[in-house]
């Protein structure tokens, strides 16, 4: 009777921590977005716009507040299966897709397109060469050169499924990549108006630089529309890309790393594709075709910025300190000389070709 009882209770348990989990998140979303109406038009120190402190920067720093007080009084493990970024940045990528012509995708895709080759390959090639030189392991560093030269969380699981990554590896690398991205989301914005970057090329410099794609949009948000846009495009093409990188990775660990000589099949690379990119597109013909309304206010908008909201505040409460102490500081190391190469080299390429090559105008 009592052993009958347990898995029940267990199961009971695991919906309660879901649902108040699911509920912090909301709650600090509401927080985030009445915090950004507060100062949207005041002037803050160092001159920095209140218009810069968009909702997915409130959004992680309730985030990562909460995440310490729920540790602090151990109930964290208890509500964390409420925390769902993936879930939530997925869903608003696709309603992202519903305000944004195909007309714009097919004018931005031959630039995202060269961009993407060049950055990701760029990018991968010179983290994993340089995680050599710091002796770390091969299925680490093919974890944070796929997270940091596509789009970071997303990239490395895929990578980490490819390569049969250890557990540690892929939560250090996620960590490093939330805790690098907040900040590239507010620093980037601020540097483009410094430069006065036109907003295409600005877009497509946070697609390209900046590791997560919740704070890509969240960093196109800051800027303007039209950049968060481009951005938004730059990185999806660069999403298409994992799973071509997870095959390419998963027949070289069997083939050379690990010496096996059977082949993965080409249904590793369907496995690994991120399947939103396609609900992004179908989203996007929609529009294209009149079949959802061109509206800046309407519903589907404002879900998809409570979607974004929503990830970000789940990108605060997921973050892990704990990792960074486990595995050292080499990978630290390693990761923030990439990022600056990642950021410098993005920043080129992108006014290269979206200021020159393929000038976006939308």
């Amino acid at each position: 009777m009592t052993t009958a009882k347990a898995p029940a209770k267990a199961q009971s348990n695991n919906l309660a921590g879901f649902l108040i989990g699911l509920a912090i998140v909301v709650v600090l979303a509401f927080l985030a977005r009445w915090l950004k109406i507060q100062v949207y038009g005041a002037k803050l120190p160092l001159g920095i716009p209140g218009r810069a402190l968009e909702y997915p920067l409130w959004a992680a720093i309730l985030g990562l507040i909460a995440n310490w007080v729920l540790k602090t009084v151990n109930i964290y493990d208890f509500v964390k299966p409420g925390f769902r970024t993936e879930l939530f940045l997925k869903i608003g990528l696709v309603l992202l897709g519903a305000g944004i012509s195909f007309k714009v995708i097919i004018t931005a895709a031959g630039g995202a397109i060269l961009q993407g080759i060049i950055m990701v390959t760029a990018v991968f090639f010179f983290s994993w060469w340089l995680g050599g030189k710091f002796g770390l392991a091969d299925s680490l560093r093919a974890v944070m050169s796929t997270a940091v030269s596509i789009c970071g969380v997303s990239a490395a699981i895929a990578a980490a499924g490819s390569v049969l990554a250890k557990k540690e590896e892929i939560t250090y690398i996620t960590a490093l990549v939330i805790v690098t991205a907040l900040p590239l989301m507010v620093i980037t914005p601020l540097i483009a108006g410094a430069l006065n970057m036109p907003e295409p090329i600005a877009g497509a410099w946070f697609g390209g630089n900046v590791d997560t794609t919740a704070a890509v949009v969240g960093a196109g948000t800051i800027y303007g529309e039209t950049a968060q846009k481009i951005a938004s495009i730059v990185k999806q093409t660069q999403n298409a890309l994992i799973g071509v990188v997870a095959f390419l990775l998963a027949l070289y660990f069997s083939v050379v790393v690990e010496g096996k000589k059977e082949r993965p099949s080409a249904g590793v690379i369907w496995q690994r594709f991120p399947k939103f990119v396609l609900g992004f597109i179908v989203a996007s013909l929609l529009f294209t075709f009149g079949l959802i309304a061109k509206d800046p206010g309407s519903a589907i908008a404002g879900m998809k910025d409570w979607a974004f909201c929503l990830a970000f505040v789940c990108m605060g409460l997921e973050l892990s300190v704990a990792q960074f102490k486990k595995m050292g500081w080499r990978p630290v190391i390693v990761y923030l000389i990439v990022t600056l190469f990642n950021t410098l080299l993005a920043l080129a390429v992108s006014w290269l070709i979206f200021g020159w090559l393929f000038p976006a105008s939308l």
